[in-house]
């Protein structure tokens, strides 16, 4: 079974690279398939990271896919938070 996992990213201060990385990084994000599924992705308002939220077989999986983020390979996240996540309301919860 599928386990889903909440990703913080807070990215370096560096915007101008990050702009120009971004159409890869959204390339990658879109091209998530198999052992790790991308559900909903986004920055924060006030572009100093972002929230992902993804489906995996396990931890290890999602952050050895992670690793391959054209943000991380370009060093413009400076810290990565996963939390596997427990919906218990709302669209994403199976009917029981």
């Amino acid at each position: 079974m599928m386990a889903r996992f909440a990703v913080e990213y807070v990215y370096t201060a560096d915007t101008a690279k990050r702009d120009e990385v971004r159409p890869a990084h959204r390339a990658f994000l879109a091209a998530q398939q198999g052992e790790v599924r991308l559900l909903v992705s986004g920055p924060w308002a006030n572009g100093t990271g972002a929230l992902l939220v993804f489906e995996a077989e396990d931890e290890a999986a999602l952050r050895a896919t992670l690793e391959h983020d054209p943000f991380a390979e370009a060093d413009l996240v400076s810290r990565v938070r996963i939390n596997e996540w427990t919906p218990v309301l709302g669209p994403w919860v199976a009917a029981g």
